[in-house]
């Protein structure tokens, strides 16, 4: 065998050598690649916090109510009669808390999806919610459990369910032209939590 020969062999093994390396490099890396890819994952999912409270509402009843006045003021003297349209929405809530801390539920708001915006209105208090049945005896909406939407306290895991009504000087043309309803509920040091009705809107 020639010198040049062995020394074309000799080359040649040496690439086979160089080449099969690589190849082993190149696997090594896209393995540890992996392991750490997983390994991120793994972290991101374990150290993932669930939401601070979850709120479920359970029930919506919707009433239209058509005001006129009496053309007559207190001193019975006659005056233009005027007449106002409101839309009284009552929902009840189950709201839980899933933290390790109480949390403090400021306020609450019902938010009506219109043509022109979004038109939210304060849930009324405890005491306002006992009194419009008394103001309205013919009301046909549940008179259940009433929820306080002001500075109520949820204790860690504890779940709180109450019934509160929001009204909206709205005809029942563009409320039944609505694109959207949904509630929020304002805790302190804790962002808004937002809950949309998954149950039928009972219109009484």
């Amino acid at each position: 065998m020639s010198l040049l020969h062995q020394e074309e062999m000799d080359d040649a093994a040496r690439g086979e050598e160089l080449t099969r390396g690589t190849s082993h490099v190149v696997i090594a890396t896209m393995v540890a690649a992996l392991v750490v890819s997983f390994a991120i994952a793994i972290y991101v999912i374990t150290n993932q916090k669930p939401p601070f409270a979850t709120g479920q509402i359970t029930a919506v009843w919707v009433h239209p109510q058509h005001t006129e006045t009496s053309g007559i003021d207190a001193s019975g003297a006659p005056m233009p009669k005027e007449s106002v349209d409101q839309i009284m929405v009552f929902a009840t809530v189950r709201l839980h808390n899933q933290t390790d801390h109480p949390i403090v539920l400021g306020n609450a708001t019902t938010n009506v999806a219109l043509a022109d915006g979004i038109h939210s209105s304060y849930a009324a208090n405890k005491g306002d919610y006992d009194r419009i049945f008394v103001a309205y005896p013919n009301l046909a909406v549940p008179h259940l459990k009433p929820l306080s939407t002001i500075d109520t306290t949820i204790g860690p895991g504890q779940t709180v369910e109450g019934t509160f009504f929001s009204a909206f000087k709205m005809t029942q043309q563009q409320w039944n032209a609505r694109k959207g309803l949904d509630f929020t509920f304002n805790f302190r040091y804790q962002p808004p939590l937002v809950a949309a009705p998954h149950v039928p809107i009972i219109e009484q």
